[in-house]
C-alpha cells in the first residue's frame, strides 16, 4: 500500500518536474531568437564604426558598436530586438546616421560576440553596462542622450530609462508585457501563473519621467497596435505617439523619410525645452 503511494507521488513529481523544465525551455525558446555569426558591417554602408569589448556588472564580455557622426547633434544608445544580432540592424544604423546621431548599438548576451546566455537579468545589466561604456568612453551631454528599444529592446530601454532618468526615450513596436502578449499568443495556457520571464514595460514606464516618444505601427501583425496605446497612456508626461504603417519588421522602413524625420523632430524639440 505504502509502495505504491511512494511511487505515486514520485511519479507525480517527476512529471511536474518534467513539464516545468518544458515550459522554461518552451519560455526561453519564444522569447530569445540569438545568432552568432556576424555577416556584415557599418563599412558596408560606407560608414567607419569602432567594434568594441566591454564588462556587464556580473562580469559577462559583450560586443557592440560605435558609430560616430561628424555632424551629430546626440547619441543614441540602440537596444535592438529579440532575433539576430547587431549585424541585423545596418538599416537603422544608417537613417540614425543620416539624421545627425552618433549610434552606439550592442549585442545582448548570448547574441554576435558577447558572451554569455540571454536572460531577463542580464538584458537589464547588459543595456546598463552599455550605457555606462558610452558615458565614459565618450563622455556624450547625458541629457542629450536618446535610450532607443524596438520590440523586447524597447522593454529593455524602458527598464534602463526607469533607472537613469536621464536624456531621451524612444520605444517602437514594443509589448506591455511578456504575460500580456503571452496571454494573447497562448490564451490556453496559464501565462499569469507559469511566466519566469516578465518584461514589464507598462509598470516601468510609469517611473520613466524624462520625455519619450511612443512608436507603433497599426498594422503590426506580431506585437498588436493596442500595446503601443497602453504604454503612451500608462507614460507620465512629457510624451509624443507616433502611428506609422506596415508590419512588425519593416514599418520603420516603409514610412520612408516620414519615419526619421519624426525622430529628428522630437529630438530637436526636446532639446529646445
Amino acid at each position: 500500500m505504502w509502495v505504491k503511494i511512494i511511487k505515486y507521488v514520485i511519479g507525480t513529481l517527476i512529471v511536474i518536474c518534467c513539464l516545468h523544465l518544458y515550459f522554461r525551455y518552451f519560455e526561453w525558446k519564444n522569447i530569445y531568437y540569438p545568432a552568432r555569426e556576424i555577416s556584415i558591417t557599418p563599412e558596408s554602408l560606407g560608414l567607419k564604426f569602432e567594434d568594441v569589448f566591454f564588462e556587464t556588472d556580473d562580469h559577462v564580455t559583450l560586443n557592440g558598436w560605435y558609430i560616430p557622426c561628424e555632424k551629430a547633434v546626440s547619441t543614441l544608445l540602440l537596444c535592438h530586438g529579440n532575433a539576430g544580432n547587431i549585424s541585423d540592424r545596418l538599416d537603422s544604423i544608417d537613417i540614425f546616421h543620416d539624421i545627425d546621431l552618433n549610434v552606439f548599438i550592442f549585442d545582448y548576451r548570448g547574441y554576435g560576440k558577447s558572451k554569455g546566455f540571454p536572460t531577463e537579468k542580464g538584458t537589464y545589466l547588459d543595456a546598463m553596462a552599455a550605457y555606462k561604456w558610452l558615458i565614459s568612453e565618450k563622455k556624450p551631454d547625458e541629457d542629450k542622450i536618446i535610450i532607443f528599444g524596438r520590440s523586447l529592446g524597447g522593454a529593455i530601454a524602458i527598464d534602463l530609462a526607469a533607472k537613469i532618468n536621464k536624456g531621451l526615450l524612444i520605444s517602437e513596436s514594443a509589448f506591455t508585457s511578456i504575460i500580456d502578449i503571452g496571454k494573447e499568443f497562448y490564451p490556453f495556457l496559464p501565462i499569469k501563473y507559469c511566466a519566469s520571464i516578465k518584461y514589464d514595460s507598462i509598470q516601468k514606464i510609469k517611473n520613466v519621467r524624462i520625455p519619450k516618444l511612443i512608436i507603433h505601427s497599426e498594422n503590426d501583425e506580431i506585437i498588436p497596435f493596442h500595446h503601443g496605446e497602453k504604454l503612451f497612456k500608462a507614460a507620465l508626461l512629457p510624451k509624443q505617439f507616433y502611428k506609422m504603417q506596415g508590419g512588425h519588421n519593416d514599418s520603420f522602413m516603409a514610412m520612408g523619410k516620414e519615419y526619421g524625420n519624426r525622430i529628428r523632430n522630437f529630438q530637436l524639440k526636446e532639446k529646445e525645452r
